[in-house]
């Protein structure tokens, strides 16, 4: 085994040690944890913005924030009214559990429902790393090109949910929704795919419906 292998392995193990840790945090205090991807401009931020506003009356939600630079994005998750912590990764690609656990610190846990982990923009690096959520959850655009899941197949492999953003567009944009569909059940046969648009609303209510069942399945 070549030195390289031996150290991603080791790194990974680290990760996943940490990870473990933070779930069990979480699986005293009942925190659904959601660990979301996507590429950069896919719209994480938006689907954040609208979801903590709507659901407001009925969770409270909390989230790291993960990004090379600023804290732009933490700063709109913050104006929402809830709890925002920004990572900046100085150039790293994902966000890893290490990371998430120094973030932790600044969170108030207490009476916390939904924790969201917006990691880096990056179709590949952030689905390596384990960073102690239940579930992951990968946003595609429809200005992105329907055949993203079959070009990053590990991401869509392991998500429990394709959110389908900015269908809004699909008039002035060249995607087609069932081979998209298709691409990510090929991988994933029970991956859940909601098609919305964060901007607009439109079947947000989707979304909230696998939110507000996964949370119940916590309690």
């Amino acid at each position: 085994m070549s030195q390289e292998v031996t150290i991603v392995r080791n790194v990974l193990e680290a990760n996943d040690r940490l990870a473990e840790e933070i779930k069990k945090k979480f699986a005293v205090r009942k925190i659904l944890c959601l660990n979301l991807m996507s590429s950069p401009g896919a719209g994480k931020t938006t689907v954040l913005e609208r979801t903590l506003t709507d659901l407001q009356d009925e969770f409270k939600m909390a989230v790291i924030e993960g990004d090379l630079q600023t804290d732009n994005d933490a700063q709109r998750i913050a104006a929402t009214g809830a709890q925002a912590v920004q990572i900046n990764t100085e150039g790293g690609c994902h966000l890893d559990s290490g990371q998430v656990i120094e973030a932790l610190k600044a969170i108030d846990l207490e009476g916390l429902d939904i924790l969201f982990v917006e990691n880096v923009g990056n179709l590949v690096c952030p689905a390596e790393f384990d960073v102690g959520e239940d579930y992951k959850v990968t946003l595609l655009s429809v200005a992105e090109g329907d055949d993203k899941p079959e070009k990053y197949p590990l991401m869509f492999h392991i998500s429990a949910v394709m959110l389908l953003n900015k269908i809004d567009l699909m008039p002035y944009v060249d995607f087609d929704l069932d081979k998209a569909t298709g691409h990510a059940t090929k991988l994933n046969k029970d991956i859940e795919v909601f098609p919305v648009s964060a901007r607009s609303g439109e079947n947000m209510e989707d979304w909230y419906k696998w939110l507000r069942e996964k949370r119940a399945e916590k309690l």
